[in-house]
């Protein structure tokens, strides 16, 4: 992979308008395309992606939402939303990795707290990324196993986390833990900070870059100010759905890339079968359906994300407005489980139909054609859509609001009180 980008100095004024969505898309497809380049290899060879990740921080993707006064891109929400899944289209394991960054970044933007933006958002701009380990084993639902802790007039972590996404391409790590006196917290660690081990033992089919192995803390002492009360991108009241936004594009990159896949492969193609029913394969009109069903589909995708964005920024505006109120925000958890249920069943809808277009040849491994099925499959596990669905189905039928973000723990035996 390889591509020249320079950064070039940046004007600091008290405030500026969002570049233009064109601009962006100038500066950064050729990041994307680099990207796409080698994703086939990447994936075939399990070859984490250090070198996309250090080409996206070069670039100055990953500071897109950072003002311009902090030396960032000053990109608004919708348009990083629509950035992302023009990554994923390159490489959905990124947009993935990069979601506890990107969500961190959000909540620091679209937050209050002054000094945390004054120390945090330039570090962002130098490159620095932030990953995550919320999710443990054993734990009850909403609390933590890994414990903060003084001890011999030290704050120290010990705990273990489970699908620490993106940790492993992390310069800082999130990390959810409760104190003694039973409050959550969330503390901010340097992956580089005694104690810190990283592990690479994802083992799931799809989504297979995503860095989404173990992390285990033991004894990592925690300076004072890297504390936060427990809420992070909850806290601000769009922040369960900007989340689920983020694995959405995800989904809507992979739906891209396989209408891409489709025409590039069909238009690639010499032969046909002798019962076929067009000249060549691109004459075919019976291929030419199946494209032309995944094209549809993928433009109803991408008009549900375009709905999508514009929706949370529109909260992130009236949040900021202080009048987003507990209604509207549910409102919006709901709409974004509607469009959950819709983007999960269609992008794997057209990842099995691109194998229609061809032979056997579409089975090769060479082509890797099957990453977009298995990496959509493994994204549309994420907060389930049968439990979505019928989330939404009560919520329409009887006005309960209960599309909040879902915490996994372990269930108490029947008959138990949890």
């Amino acid at each position: 992979m390889t591509i020249s980008l320079e950064r070039t100095a940046v004007v600091h004024p008290d405030a500026a308008p969002a570049p233009t969505t064109q601009a962006l898309l100038e500066r950064f497809t050729p990041v994307f395309e680099a990207i796409a380049a080698t994703a086939i290899h990447s994936e075939a060879t399990r070859t984490l992606a250090h070198e996309a990740i250090a080409l996206l921080k070069a670039s100055g993707f990953t500071a897109i939402r950072v003002p311009v006064a902090f030396g960032g891109a000053g990109a608004t929400l919708a348009q990083s939303l629509q950035l992302l899944r023009e990554l994923g289209a390159a490489d959905s394991n990124l947009v993935q990795a990069l979601r506890a960054h990107f969500t961190t970044v959000e909540t620091l933007v679209s937050g209050t707290d002054t000094a945390a933006r004054q120390r945090w958002l330039p570090r962002v701009v130098a490159g620095d990324v932030f990953g995550n380990a919320t999710t443990e084993k054993g734990n009850k639902p909403g609390t933590n196993s890994t414990l903060l802790t003084e001890e011999a007039g030290r704050t120290v972590l010990n705990g273990t986390k489970y699908y620490s996404t993106g940790s492993l391409y992390a310069d800082w790590i999130k990390v959810s833990a409760d104190t003694a006196a039973g409050d959550s917290v969330r503390v901010s660690v340097h992956r580089n900070d005694p104690g810190v081990e990283l592990l690479d033992d994802w083992d799931g089919f799809g989504q297979r870059l995503t860095a989404s192995g173990t992390t285990r803390f033991s004894n990592v002492e925690v300076a004072p100010e890297n504390i936060d009360a427990s809420g992070g991108v909850e806290g601000i009241g769009f922040g369960a759905a900007y989340v689920q936004g983020i694995l959405l594009v995800a989904l809507g990159g992979i739906a891209r890339a396989v209408r891409r896949d489709a025409i590039a492969y069909v238009q690639g193609r010499d032969r046909t079968f002798f019962h076929g029913v067009g000249e060549s394969a691109q004459r075919d009109p019976l291929i030419q359906e199946v494209v032309g069903r995944i094209s549809s589909t993928v433009f109803a995708i991408d008009s549900v994300l375009d709905t999508v964005g514009s929706r949370i920024q529109d909260a992130a505006a009236r949040s900021a407005a202080g009048t987003l109120d507990a209604e509207s925000t549910a409102e919006l958890d709901t709409e974004l489980s509607e469009a959950q249920i819709f983007v999960v069943e269609q992008t794997l809808d057209v990842a099995n139909r691109l194998f229609e277009v061809g032979g056997a040849s579409a089975a090769s491994e060479t082509r890797g054609l099957d990453r977009h099925w298995r990496n959509a499959r493994v994204l549309g596990q994420h907060n389930p859509v049968i439990y979505r669905a019928r989330a939404v189905g009560q919520q329409r039928l009887t006005g309960d609001h209960l599309t909040t973000p879902i915490y996994v723990g372990t269930s108490a035996p029947k008959g138990t009180n949890t």
